[in-house]
């Protein structure tokens, strides 16, 4: 995975996590895409001080996932979703190519739409 987009995933996770400043220079830096002149010049304070900033708070957002692995453990939840609701899609082919059961049909239907209720 590309570092901006590891960057601004842990920043949605684990942000609350940051004080306000790091959450604000993260997210000009990764979101808002100033450099880091341009930081500098916004908020009143030298590039290296922010450079700084934004390399802490990168640290600190690694070092939470690393503990807590909330970020990994979404993305592998909704891998298993999507695969969740591609099991029922072949199901509810297969009852209609052979069996054709009501009851089968159902309950691929339900299946897949909990599961891509749970995807959103």
């Amino acid at each position: 995975m590309a570092k901006n987009l590891e960057i601004t995933i842990l920043l949605d996770f684990y942000g609350d996590m940051l004080t306000e400043k790091q959450r604000d220079f993260l997210g000009y830096y990764y979101n808002d895409d100033l450099s880091l002149s341009e930081i500098a010049a916004n908020e009143g304070i030298t590039r290296q001080g922010v450079r700084d900033a934004i390399k802490r708070a990168e640290t600190q957002l690694f070092e939470m996932e690393n503990r807590l692995g909330l970020a990994k453990r979404f993305g592998e939840m909704k891998d298993g979703l999507e695969e969740i609701i591609d099991f029922a899609a072949q199901i509810n082919d297969y009852n209609l190519r052979h069996s054709l059961s009501r009851e089968i049909n159902d309950y691929a239907v339900r299946i897949k739409a909990v599961a891509q209720t749970l995807m959103e």
